[in-house]
C-alpha cells in the first residue's frame, strides 16, 4: 500500500511541476518540432493507409523512417512502455524519471522516505529538466530506465537471482525500446566500473563463483532485453552503416585534399560541446558561468536598466533583458547548466565520509570518470585515447553529456550518505559528526572560495566579439556585469542551501527533530533548490496550445506557391541546408535535420552545392530554390532545367574509385551521362547506349515505400532515377521480374533497361523487419515465459514456508 501512495505522490508532482498540461496546453520543443518536420510524410501515410512505409521522400533526398518513429511488429516493449507513460507529455517523462529512480533505491534497500527524497532529486536534476525543455525526448526516456537496470544488476549481485533478472531484462527491454543509445552506451560505462570494483571484492572475498554466476545472469537478462528490440537495433545499425556515423568511401575533402581515414565521427564533432574544468563548478552553483545563452533576468539586470538610460522604451528593454546572452564558457549553445542542487551536493560527500565498501567506490569511480570525459578536448590525452581506441565512443557526440553518469550516481551516494547518518547501526555517532562537520568545512569553503575569487575572472565569453560588434561595447559591458551578479548571487545562493542542510542534520544528529521531520524539511529544500533552478528555464510560459506543437509550422506564401505544383519533385532552401526540417514538414526536400544525416547526401552538399554544381541539384530534380529579392521577400525560384524523375542516358563514364566518382560530377552533363563504379559493378561493360527521340519514361505512381515508372524504348538503355540509393531494401522489377539496381552518380538509382514498352516497379520491403520481427516475438515470448515463471515462484514459495512453519 506505501508503495501506491507514493506512486500517486509521484503523479501529483509531476503534473504540479508541468500543471499547464492540465490546461490542455502542451510544451513547444523545439528538437521535436524539428523530428515532425522529418516524419511529417511518414506520419501522413500512416494515417491515411495504415501502413508503415519504413521510408520517407521528404528529408534529405530520401532515407528509411528507422529513426523517424518507425513501429515494427511484434513490438509489445513498446505497448508497454506507453502504459507507463501514460500521463500527458512531458510530465510522464517526469514520473517516469521518479518511479526508476524510487525503483532503484528500494533495490539497494533504502527505506520509502529516504527512496522519494532520492527520486526527487534525480527528476529534479536541473539538466534533466532542461533536455525535456529543447526536446531531447529519447534522451530522457532512455534515462528514466536507466536507475531501473542498475537496480536489477544490484539485485543480482545481491543473490536476488531470479527477481534481478526479471528486473534487468524488462528495464533493460525498455531501455533499448527508448532508443538513445548513447545514453544506453555511457550507461555501459558505469556498469565496465561497477564490475570492476566488484570483481576486486569477489577476489578479496573468495567469492568468485558467486561474482561469475552474477555476471552469466547478467548477460542472459542483457541479451534477452535487447532481443525483444532485435528490429529497431537490426534496422538502426543497417542506417547508421549509411549514415554520417559509418565508415566513408572518400578518402579525400572537397578541396582534394588527403583526410584521415576515420571510422565514425570526427574528433573535432564530437569535442565540440566539451564541458570547461572550471565549468564544472556549476554542479555545486548553477549560474556560475552565467547559466544559458538565453538568461531572462529581466527588469533586475544591469542590461535592462542601461536601456532604459539610453531611451529605449521598456517593452523593447525587456525584451532584450529576456535573452541575455549570460553564458561564458567554452561550449557553442547551452540551454542551461548541469546543476545537481547544493543540498544533493553537500549529502553526496557526506556519503563520501560515511558510506563504505563497494557502493562508494563504483559509484565514486564513476561520477569521477564521467567528468573527466565530460572535459573532452579540454583535457585531450584521456579523450583521445578514448575515441581511438574504445570500442565504439567515436560514434558519439556532444562528450559533456556523459555527466548524465554524475547525475545518477551523485544522488545515489547522497541517499546512500544520508541513509547512513540516521540509520546505520555500523556508524557510530562520532563518525557521523565528523562526517558533519568536515563536510560542512568542505562544502562551504568551496562556497566561500569562488565568491572570493570572482575577481579572477573576465566573464567574457569567446562570442563577445561579435555580439559587441552587433549591440556595442557598451551594452556588452553591462552583460558582463549581469555575469558577475548571477555568479555572486547564485554563489550565496549555494552557501545558503548548504548551510541549511548542515543546520538540519544537526538539529537531527542532536535529537532535536524526527526523522521524519528531517526528511520532510530536506525534500521541501530540494524543491526549493533544484525546483527553483529548473524553473528558469523551463516554465509555464514554455507552454503553447496543443495545436502549436502538433502543427509546428506554418504554411507560409512561398509554401502555398510550391504546392500549387502537382508534380513530383524536390525544393532545396540553402537558408536550412542540411539543419532544418521546416521544408521536409511541406515539400519533398533536399535538406532535412538529423543527428545522423545519410553520408551521400552530405557528401554531395560539401563537394558540389556548396560550390554552386548545379548539375547535381538537376539530378536530384529540384525543382524550386528557395531564393530572396533585394527587399529580403522569400520567393520560390524555378529551376527550369532539373532532370525529372528519370531520364534516359547515351553514356556511361566509368570510374574505379569513390573519390573518382564524386569528382566526377565536377564537369557532368547529368541529363546525357551517368556515373559508374564498376569497381562494384564489374559486370556492368557496356557504356554507350542510342536515345531515340521517341524514348520516354515517366512516373506513374509514386508513394514513400513505392515507385511506379512506364517507359517507352525502341533501344535498350540506360536509365538513371532521381531517388536516393539505398543498398539494402529496395527491389525494383521490369514487368515483374526483379532487376539489379545500380548505383549511379554517387548517390542515385540507375537500371539498365530492355528496348520496348515497359512498368518499372520500385518497392520498399527491407529484410532487416522482416528477420528482426521475428526475432522479438520469440524473444518477448520467452520473456514472458520466464516472468510467469517468477510470478507462480513468488506465490508459491511464501505458501512452502506457511507450511514448513
Amino acid at each position: 500500500m506505501t508503495h501506491i501512495l507514493v506512486l500517486g505522490f509521484f503523479v501529483v508532482a509531476a503534473l504540479a511541476y508541468f500543471y499547464p498540461v492540465l490546461q490542455g496546453k502542451a510544451l513547444y520543443q523545439s528538437d521535436i518540432a524539428q523530428y515532425k518536420g522529418m516524419a511529417q510524410e511518414r506520419n501522413e501515410f500512416k494515417e491515411t493507409t495504415g501502413q508503415e512505409s519504413y521510408w520517407t521522400n521528404s528529408a534529405f533526398g530520401g532515407m528509411p523512417t528507422y529513426q523517424l518513429g518507425a513501429n515494427y511488429p511484434h513490438d509489445y516493449v513498446k505497448k508497454l512502455d506507453r502504459l507507463i507513460r501514460f500521463l500527458p507529455r512531458p510530465a510522464d517523462y517526469l514520473f517516469l524519471y521518479f518511479i526508476g529512480f524510487y525503483i532503484l533505491m528500494l533495490c539497494m534497500k533504502v527505506e520509502y522516505r529516504l527512496a522519494i527524497l532520492g527520486a526527487l532529486a534525480f527528476g529534479f536534476s536541473t539538466y534533466l529538466i532542461i533536455i525535456l525543455g529543447v526536446g531531447h525526448n529519447a534522451k530522457a526516456h532512455a534515462l528514466g530506465y536507466i536507475p531501473m537496470v542498475l537496480g536489477g544488476i544490484l539485485l543480482v549481485f545481491r543473490k536476488k537471482y531470479l527477481a534481478g533478472f526479471l528486473l534487468t531484462a524488462i528495464a533493460m527491454a525498455l531501455e533499448i525500446s527508448a532508443n538513445h543509445y548513447q545514453m544506453t552506451y555511457y550507461f555501459m560505462l558505469l556498469v565496465l566500473v561497477l564490475g570492476l570494483v566488484y570483481l576486486v571484492y569477489a577476489i578479496k572475498s573468495q567469492q568468485l563463483k558467486h561474482f561469475l554466476t552474477s555476471v552469466g545472469i547478467l548477460v542472459m537478462a542483457v541479451v534477452l532485453g535487447i532481443a525483444t528490440n532485435a528490429t529497431g537495433l537490426m534496422a538502426t545499425k543497417e542506417y547508421a552503416d549509411w549514415s554520417t556515423r559509418g565508415k566513408s568511401d572518400l578518402t579525400i575533402d572537397y578541396q582534394g585534399n588527403p583526410k584521415a581515414d576515420v571510422v565514425g565521427l570526427d574528433k573535432e564533432y564530437i569535442t565540440q560541446y566539451s564541458y570547461g574544468i572550471t565549468e564544472t563548478f556549476n554542479l555545486f552553483v548553477p549560474r556560475l558561468f552565467g547559466g544559458s545563452n538565453a538568461e531572462d533576468l529581466g527588469k533586475d539586470s544591469n542590461t535592462y536598466e542601461f536601456l532604459l538610460q539610453q531611451g529605449i522604451s521598456p517593452s523593447t528593454a525587456m525584451e532584450f533583458a529576456e535573452g541575455l546572452p549570460l553564458y561564458w564558457g567554452d561550449q557553442p549553445i547551452v540551454a542551461g547548466p548541469a546543476y545537481l542542487g547544493a543540498m544533493v551536493f553537500f549529502l553526496f560527500i557526506l556519503g563520501v565520509f560515511l558510506v563504505k565498501g563497494k557502493r562508494k567506490w563504483w559509484l565514486l569511480g564513476t561520477a569521477i570518470v564521467a567528468l573527466v570525459l565530460s572535459w573532452g578536448k579540454n583535457f585531450d590525452v584521456i579523450t583521445n585515447f578514448m575515441i581511438d581506441y574504445f570500442p565504439l565512443y567515436n560514434k558519439f557526440r556532444a562528450v559533456s553529456s556523459i555527466q548524465v553518469l554524475i547525475e545518477l550516481c551523485v544522488p545515489i551516494l547522497a541517499i546512500l550518505g544520508l541513509k547512513a547518518f540516521v540509520s546505520s547501526k555500523k556508524t557510530t555517532p562520532s563518525d557521523k559528526w565528523k562526517a558533519l562537520k568536515y563536510t560542512t568545512y568542505i562544502t562551504v569553503g568551496l562556497g566561500v572560495a569562488l565568491f572570493l575569487i570572482k575577481g579572477t575572472f573576465g566573464f567574457e565569453g569567446p562570442n563577445d566579439g561579435r555580439f559587441a560588434q552587433a549591440y556595442g561595447e557598451q551594452i556588452m559591458a553591462m552583460i558582463e556585469r549581469d555575469r558577475m551578479d548571477v555568479y555572486v548571487n547564485d554563489t550565496i545562493r549555494s552557501l545558503v542551501f548548504v548551510i541549511l542542510t548542515a543546520l538540519a542534520l544537526y538539529l537531527y544528529y542532536k535529537g532535536k527533530i524526527t526523522k521524519t521531520i528531517l526528511s520532510l524539511g530536506l525534500g521541501v529544500l530540494l524543491i526549493l533548490d533544484l525546483g527553483g533552478v529548473a524553473k528558469r528555464y523551463v516554465d509555464k510560459d514554455d507552454f503553447v496550445r496543443q495545436r502549436a506543437v502538433d502543427q509546428p509550422y506554418q504554411m507560409t506564401a512561398v509554401d502555398k506557391e510550391i504546392l500549387k505544383d502537382q508534380s513530383v519533385f524536390r525544393v532545396f532552401d540553402p537558408q536550412e541546408g542540411l539543419n532544418g526540417a521546416r521544408s521536409s514538414y511541406f515539400h519533398k526536400s533536399l535538406g532535412g535535420y538529423h543527428a545522423a544525416k545519410p553520408q551521400k547526401m552530405q557528401d554531395l552538399v560539401e563537394f558540389h552545392l556548396y560550390q554552386n554544381n548545379l548539375q547535381v541539384l538537376n539530378m536530384l530534380n529540384v525543382k524550386y530554390i528557395v531564393q530572396q529579392d533585394e527587399e529580403g521577400n522569400r520567393y520560390p525560384g524555378l529551376n527550369p532545367d532539373a532532370n525529372g524523375n528519370a531520364w534516359f542516358v547515351d553514356s556511361l563514364r566509368t570510374v574505379t574509385t569513390a573519390n573518382e566518382e564524386i569528382l566526377a560530377l565536377n564537369n557532368l552533363d547529368t541529363k546525357t551521362t551517368a556515373v559508374v563504379n564498376t569497381t562494384s559493378y564489374p559486370k556492368l561493360t557496356r557504356k554507350v547506349f542510342q536515345v531515340d527521340s521517341t524514348a520516354s519514361i515517366s512516373l506513374v505512381d509514386h508513394r514513400p515505400n513505392f515507385i511506379e515508372y512506364r517507359y517507352n524504348n525502341p533501344n535498350s538503355g540506360f536509365a538513371v532515377f532521381s531517388e536516393m540509393h539505398y543498398p539494402r531494401g529496395w527491389v525494383a522489377t521490369v514487368d515483374g521480374r526483379e532487376t539489379p539496381i545500380i548505383k549511379v552518380n554517387y548517390a542515385l538509382r540507375g537500371m539498365s533497361l530492355p528496348a520496348g514498352q515497359h512498368t518499372i516497379k520500385f518497392k520498399f520491403a527491407p529484410e532487416v523487419v522482416a528477420t528482426g520481427s521475428k526475432i522479438a516475438l520469440g524473444s518477448n515470448i520467452l520473456l514472458g515465459i520466464v516472468l510467469l515463471g517468477g510470478v507462480i515462484t513468488a506465490f508459491i514459495r511464501p505458501k512452502q514456508k506457511r507450511k514448513k512453519d
